[in-house]
């Protein structure tokens, strides 16, 4: 067998469009492994020689633009074969400069240094990859008609803080760079006022209190976040320092139990089944509230990625449907960035929350 001409090298190739196709070219990475390569991990492996971070040679894998001797290859951890022909397939280039968009938006407030926006559910705040179109972003660009800040960057303008994209509530948006470096500070030393709604499994105990802990992404799945748990000095002497990736961010939410629902099965009289909570936040973390609400024991009621398998008898019924976190921004305050003035506004729980509430009270 004729072995491949193209051995200790990279090659790039172009696939150019058909006349009356307008869309960008793509590029394939190819090489073919060394006998020094063999038993190494494919994600390694690859990242070494494309300059692609490990998260997004994991992403390739997974959207099966990976192949190895022409078959395709999702497997991280796959090892690598001598003389096996590698070809990683890049997507097309996309605009790194977020387009307008004629998306309608709920405004609560709005003058020329900043607006309040109340976020729809199932609406992503800015662009990310693979999800360039429909996001808050692309409406506000539309909206402001290029009058938005630019600190946040071409893919985030006027983008101060964020909430996930199937949490709905109230957001402020900076028009201006002074609006902007305004309020990125009163995030920043805790003086915004951040209120949260969210329906939770079971009771916290007790049923108001601070959760003050460490978040960083979870070793066992990158998509999620957990709360790290610091070493001992016992701990630390026999086995050192975490390494400052896994150090995480520290994190504080306040919270207080509303209303309860229901008794749980099989547990102590006056447990409920579900609990009404207001969250307050001291810091924004990436999914705070979902990971803290879990890590105590009471994971949030729909949440699909921290509440996955942790139902209760007749759940499908109170759920009704229910696609998404049970999680409202329902308060936001600040102090204007330019003119001084206090400022506090107050969202409704959304029509799917309200059926919630109403098929919890019946229980």
């Amino acid at each position: 067998m004729v072995k491949s001409k193209i051995r200790d090298c990279v090659r790039k190739t172009c696939q150019f469009p058909q006349p009356h196709y307008t869309r960008p070219m793509s590029e394939k990475l190819i090489k073919t492994a060394h006998f020094e390569d063999c038993g190494q991990r494919l994600d390694k492996w690859l990242s070494s020689w494309t300059e692609l971070s490990r998260a997004r040679v994991k992403a390739m894998l997974e959207e099966g633009r990976v192949s190895v001797n022409g078959k395709v290859e999702k497997r991280p951890r796959a090892a690598i074969l001598e003389e096996g022909e590698y070809i990683v397939d890049l997507p097309p280039p996309v605009k790194d400069r977020p387009e307008p968009e004629d998306i309608p938006l709920d405004i609560v407030f709005e003058d020329d240094d900043l607006l309040v926006v109340n976020k729809p559910t199932g609406m992503t705040v800015h662009p990310a990859p693979g999800l360039y179109h429909g996001t808050m972003v692309n409406a506000l660009l539309f909206h402001c008609a290029g009058s938005l800040s630019g600190i946040g960057g071409v893919a985030r303008p006027g983008i101060v803080h964020r909430i996930d994209k199937d949490t709905s509530g109230l957001l402020v948006v900076a028009k201006s760079n002074a609006a902007h470096q305004g309020l990125s500070k009163q995030f920043a030393d805790h003086s915004a006022e951040r209120e949260y709604v969210c329906f939770v499994r079971s009771a916290p105990k007790p049923r108001k209190g601070q959760i003050d802990t460490r978040i960083a992404r979870s070793k066992g799945d990158r998509k999620k976040m957990a709360v790290i748990q610091m070493r001992t000095a016992e701990q630390i002497r026999r086995f050192g320092e975490l390494p400052e990736s896994e150090h995480g961010k520290h994190a504080i939410t306040n919270y207080e139990t509303i209303i309860t629902y229901g008794q749980q099965p099989r547990a102590a009289v006056g447990t409920p089944l579900v609990s009404k909570i207001i969250c307050r936040l001291e810091t924004g973390r990436t999914h705070q509230i979902r990971v803290h609400m879990g890590h105590i024991g009471c994971p949030l009621l729909g949440d699909p990625v921290y509440g996955k398998g942790r139902g209760f008898p007749g759940s499908g019924i109170v759920l009704g449907g229910l696609k998404r976190q049970a999680l409202h921004a329902k308060t936001l305050g600040f102090v204007h960035p330019v003119t001084g003035e206090k400022l506090s506004f107050d969202s409704e729980l959304p029509e799917d929350l309200q059926g919630l509430e109403t098929r919890l009270l019946a229980i």
